[in-house]
């Protein structure tokens, strides 16, 4: 399960998603250097224990109104093949020692066990407490079958970050699963009332919440599986 060491990290997340976060299609830029806060997430375990997987919400105060983004971001001890297009930075773990960090979509690693939470065979972990599960974060999957085989994350590529197969919208990240297979929406800007959206062709989705201003909290999809990108 996962462990967070309480140590340092040069330069921290929010650093480094600073630098990164301008240069993406769904961000909604401000005119000004985002202004970000962690304001939710939770994190998967990688079965080997080699890649950390962490899905972060980011609060960004930099505009005439609070903006939330979610950032799901895989952690290498090494660089992954094929993605440099993908990595956010490198820090240094004052565990560890140097982290590659990368956009989750576009790693292999991150797509199988997102694919494993969908179908009930990953537990979501809390994002700064080791050992912990967490319950708020809900997974629903519905026709679970031949079109969604276990461990169907692992067909695509180290090479992802290259590939047309992953492919970045105003609002969210789409990625196929496999050749005629479902595709993978992960939202990249969450709005509170998001959770209540219905769309035909939704195969699945991960809910989870995020921190308001006021002390409150939001839910939303943090993922939705759909039969085709539409």
């Amino acid at each position: 399960m996962s462990i967070i060491h309480k140590t340092t990290l040069t330069p921290t997340k929010l650093e480094l998603l600073t630098a990164w976060l301008p240069a993406q299609p769904w961000y909604a830029a401000t005119g000004r250097a985002p202004e970000l806060s962690k304001a939710g997430g939770f994190r998967l375990d990688d079965p080997k224990g080699d890649v950390g997987i962490e899905f972060m919400v980011v609060q960004d105060a930099s505009g005439d109104r609070p903006a939330w983004y979610h950032v799901p971001m895989t952690y290498r001890a090494a660089p992954l093949d094929g993605a440099d297009r993908a990595l956010i930075g490198t820090t240094e773990h004052g565990v560890l020692g140097r982290r590659w960090v990368y956009d989750g979509p576009h790693d292999p690693v991150f797509v199988t066990q997102l694919l494993a939470l969908l179908q009930g065979r990953a537990e979501p972990q809390a994002q700064s407490v080791s050992h912990t599960p967490d319950p708020s974060v809900t997974a629903e999957m519905t026709g679970a079958g031949p079109d969604v085989p276990a461990g169907a994350g692992s067909a695509v590529p180290a090479g992802a970050a290259e590939s047309s197969a992953v492919a970045d919208g105003p609002d969210a990240t789409r990625l196929v699963v496999a050749d005629g297979g479902p595709a993978l929406e992960v939202t990249r800007v969450l709005r509170p009332e998001s959770g209540a959206e219905t769309t035909e062709a939704v195969r699945g989705h991960v809910t989870a919440g995020w921190q308001l201003p006021d002390g409150g909290e939001a839910r939303g999809r943090f993922v939705v599986l759909r039969d085709t990108v539409s």
